[in-house]
């Protein structure tokens, strides 16, 4: 289960992508917007601002997520989004961050693409920090031999992970960090989501960008994945175990961020960004 909590608390951080990528959307009088994987529900307020005439749908398939988001007034419903499927007057289709823990999303979007009304807006953005030092870190710690067995499932190595993969994915019930964060997931870069759409024969406007991010506090970078990657490994420790986890993890990520004379750390962050309109 997410922490609502830790996730809002780099909430500049997060949110300036969503609104970058809904910039992008020109969608003048949509009947009906929706936002996949609407998390606490801090940003989908701002989408019926922007359209207050049409109904917004919102879901998340993590109960803590969903009960953050009706708090504030969302109308939010707790559902997998590869179980969604969309209304006939579906005209916006949002996914901020949460695609990339789906794999193989790209018949996802393809699917979206085939079913949604003609000129439908299909904007997603998934981060691509695999291959970044933070997850390099928290993946050699992970394939220690104390954590190995421990974190199988989490690495995608698991019976659970095994069973997952052969029937086309995690159970419907999984929450959305099933698939396997510690492994290589299915996020394309620009070109690659731009071909899919293509190929559904959306228009597509597809591009990436490297944030730089400067966080001040101690141990920020480890306070960062806290939030967002480290959830899977969360919920398959213990506390004691989380604890010497993050031990552990703390001075591999200082080492590879090191803090500036000011006391602030630098992060770069890696985010793909997708923005397509359906044929028709």
């Amino acid at each position: 289960m997410w922490d609502p909590v830790q996730y809002l608390a780099f909430d500049n951080h997060r949110a300036r992508p969503f609104f970058e990528l809904v910039a992008r959307i020109r969608a003048e009088h949509p009947r009906r917007v929706v936002d996949l994987g609407c998390g606490p529900g801090h940003l989908t307020g701002t989408l019926a601002d922007r359209w207050p005439e049409a109904i917004v749908e919102a879901s998340d398939n993590d109960p803590a997520m969903v009960t953050a988001a009706r708090a504030r007034g969302i109308q939010a419903e707790l559902l997998d989004v590869r179980d969604w499927k969309p209304a006939a007057d579906t005209d916006v289709v949002v996914s901020n961050a949460v695609l990339h823990w789906v794999p193989d999303h790209a018949e996802l979007l393809t699917r979206w693409a085939r079913e949604l009304p003609g000129g439908a807006w299909i904007a997603i953005q998934v981060p691509s920090a695999f291959d970044s030092p933070s997850h390099r870190c928290i993946q050699d710690l992970a394939d220690r031999p104390e954590w190995r067995d421990r974190l199988a499932a989490v690495r995608g190595q698991g019976p659970e992970a095994v069973a997952e993969r052969d029937h086309a994915g995690p159970p419907r019930t999984a929450s959305r960090h099933r698939a396997g964060i510690l492994q290589p997931d299915s996020v394309l870069d620009p070109i690659g989501y731009a071909n899919v759409l293509s190929d559904a024969g959306a228009e597509v406007d597809a591009w990436e960008t490297t944030y730089i991010q400067r966080l001040s506090g101690e141990n920020p970078v480890l306070t960062w994945v806290s939030g967002t990657a480290l959830r899977p490994v969360r919920d398959a420790l213990d506390d004691a175990e989380w604890a010497r986890f993050t031990a552990e993890l703390a001075p591999l990520l200082a080492a590879a961020y090191p803090r500036r004379p000011d006391g602030s750390t630098w992060l770069p962050y890696r985010r793909v960004f997708t923005v397509a309109r359906t044929a028709g």
